[in-house]
């Protein structure tokens, strides 16, 4: 892997940490913006490691990992998409290539839509979008429980709610928020509420990411290239049917990429490895089949 030299760049309400890996020989293919949300650059490691002949960018959204926000920042998608509109800029500006996963990929289709130099090619894996969802509602209110009881029982609790929700395939029942709490001890997670109200995922997008829609009939117009991708072994879950039906509102088929909703995994956080070579294998293809 080529050397990674790391940058700060100052937003409004946040400073932001990002990598670049240069490419290993000169090359006339444009950087490769690599993009996740809650997940900051640690878990592309793997990934970035496939991809020595492009020059890499990954970086940490604001309130995650080494970036820092303000207590009172309470960032949307367009303060997301803001910021990695500011990441490209800096990195010598657009069009590049990216690959955002799940609230990334959200991220990702609101910069494509609202800054359309910045991109040539969009590949958004598996955004977990709420509002394409036939069972929005019920889904929208187990994600607003999980904020609820964040701020109420601390993280653990809220996790074991996440992992829950997002391991059913098929459509939630209609009162699936009034179900009895998990055990967060079943998951290994704490069940102690250590007091601490600053992490992203539940505090902040578990409220703004439901409601977004993207704007469909711009993303449709081709420039940029946009591609959603699903992971054959997501199955019916909320990731893969919300990407599904993001793709047909686009005219489009959602790409089948390997592994599931963290295919690209090298086991970065100490989870299991999923499928980063055949993943990064794919990812090549797709984006040469311009």
């Amino acid at each position: 892997m080529t050397d990674k030299k790391t940058f700060t760049l100052d937003a409004p309400g946040a400073s932001l940490t990002y990598d670049v890996r240069e490419a290993a020989a000169p090359t006339d293919e444009p950087p490769l913006v690599l993009i996740g949300l809650p997940m900051g650059a640690e878990g592309f490691t793997t990934l970035a490691s496939h991809f020595t002949d492009r020059t890499l960018v990954t970086y940490d959204p604001r309130g995650v990992e080494r970036s820092t926000r303000s207590g009172e920042d309470k960032p949307g998608v367009a303060t997301h998409a803001d910021d990695v509109h500011r990441i490209i800029e800096a990195v010598g500006g657009g069009p590049v290539d990216l690959l955002a996963s799940s609230g990334g990929a959200i991220v990702a289709l609101d910069l494509a839509a609202r800054h359309p130099e910045d991109l040539r090619t969009l590949v958004a894996h598996e955004p977990p979008l709420a509002s394409v969802l036939p069972d929005r509602e019920a889904m929208v209110a187990a994600m607003a429980d999980m904020h609820d009881t964040y701020q109420a029982k601390g993280f653990g609790a809220a996790m074991a709610k996440f992992l829950t929700l997002f391991m059913i395939e098929g459509e939630l029942p209609a009162d699936y928020a009034n179900q009895p709490d998990p055990d967060p001890a079943a998951f290994g997670m704490p069940a102690e509420d250590d007091g601490s109200r600053d992490d992203l995922m539940f505090g902040v997008n578990m409220l703004v990411l439901p409601p977004y829609v993207p704007q469909y009939e711009t993303l449709k117009s081709g420039a940029p290239r946009v591609v959603i991708a699903v992971g054959v072994d997501t199955g019916e879950a909320m990731m893969a049917r919300a990407a599904r039906a993001t793709a047909a509102l686009l005219d489009q088929e959602a790409v089948v990429f390997p592994g599931g909703h963290g295919g690209f995994s090298g086991g970065e956080y100490g989870q299991p490895a999923d499928k980063p070579v055949e993943f990064a294998a794919r990812l090549r293809e797709v984006l040469a089949d311009r």
